[in-house]
C-alpha cells in the first residue's frame, strides 16, 4: 500500500478509534457502524449543497462511507425524530432507546475533528427537535416503531475486495464530489463502496 493510502487509512481509522473511545468500547466494528449510521442519517436530512459541503471536511475514506448509497435526487428526506432514530438504529444495529446518546456522542467526536463551526452549520439545517437529539441526546417525543435490525454483509466478503479497492480509489474518489450535480454517479458510487471496503479491512 502506498504512503498516500496508508495515510488515508490511518486518518480514517483514527476517527473510528476516537468514536470507539468515546463510546467506551474496544469494538472498532461496532464504532464504525455507529459512525456510519450517524453520517448517513445526517447526510440524507441535508440539502445537496449542505451535504456536499459537510462531506468535504471528512477524511478521504470516511468520505467514501459518507457518500455510499447517496441519492442526491431524493434529498433532503423530511424525517422526524422518531424516524431518524429508527433509521439510525437499523443501520447501526442498536436498540432505538440507545440512539440519542450514541448520536450525541458521535456529534461531539466529529465536532472535535472538524473545522470550527462546520458541524454546527450542518446541524442548523435540521428541525429544532431533531437537532436536539443529534447534538444533545434529547429524548424523542414521538413513538418509535421497533423493527429487527438489518443484517450486515460478512466482514470476510468485504475483505476480499481490499486489493481492488486500493487500486481504484484514486480514480474514483479524487475530488468527489464538489457538488451533487455533473457527477458520474455510477463511478462515484463504486468509488464510495471501495473506500468503505478499505476502511472495513483496516479494522479487521
Amino acid at each position: 500500500m502506498s504512503s498516500h493510502y496508508a495515510h488515508a487509512v490511518h486518518r480514517a481509522s483514527a476517527w473510528v478509534a476516537d468514536v470507539a473511545a468515546a463510546l467506551g468500547t474496544p469494538d472498532r466494528h461496532y464504532a464504525r457502524r455507529v459512525l456510519r449510521a450517524w453520517l448517513h442519517t445526517l447526510r440524507d436530512r441535508l440539502t445537496v449543497d449542505a451535504a456536499a459541503k459537510f462531506g468535504q471536511q471528512l477524511p478521504e475514506l470516511l468520505r467514501g462511507t459518507y457518500y455510499d448509497g447517496w441519492e442526491p435526487s431524493r434529498v433532503p428526506m423530511r424525517y422526524n425524530q422518531a424516524e431518524y432514530v429508527q433509521r439510525f438504529a437499523t443501520e447501526a444495529m442498536v436498540p432505538p432507546s440507545e440512539v440519542p446518546t450514541l448520536a450525541a456522542t458521535v456529534t461531539q467526536v466529529i465536532t472535535e475533528h472538524m473545522s470550527p463551526g462546520q458541524v454546527a452549520e450542518a446541524l442548523a439545517e435540521l428541525p429544532a427537535g431533531l437537532r436536539a437529539t443529534v447534538q444533545d441526546g434529547a429524548p424523542v417525543t414521538e413513538p418509535i416503531e421497533r423493527r429487527r435490525p438489518a443484517v450486515r454483509p460478512s466482514i470476510d466478503d468485504r475483505l476480499a475486495a481490499l486489493t481492488e479497492a486500493v487500486r481504484t480509489l484514486a480514480r474514483g474518489l479524487e475530488g468527489y464530489p464538489a457538488h451533487g450535480r455533473g457527477v458520474d454517479t455510477e463511478q462515484a458510487a463504486r468509488a464510495a463502496r471501495l473506500a468503505d471496503e478499505i476502511l472495513v479491512a483496516s479494522g479487521g
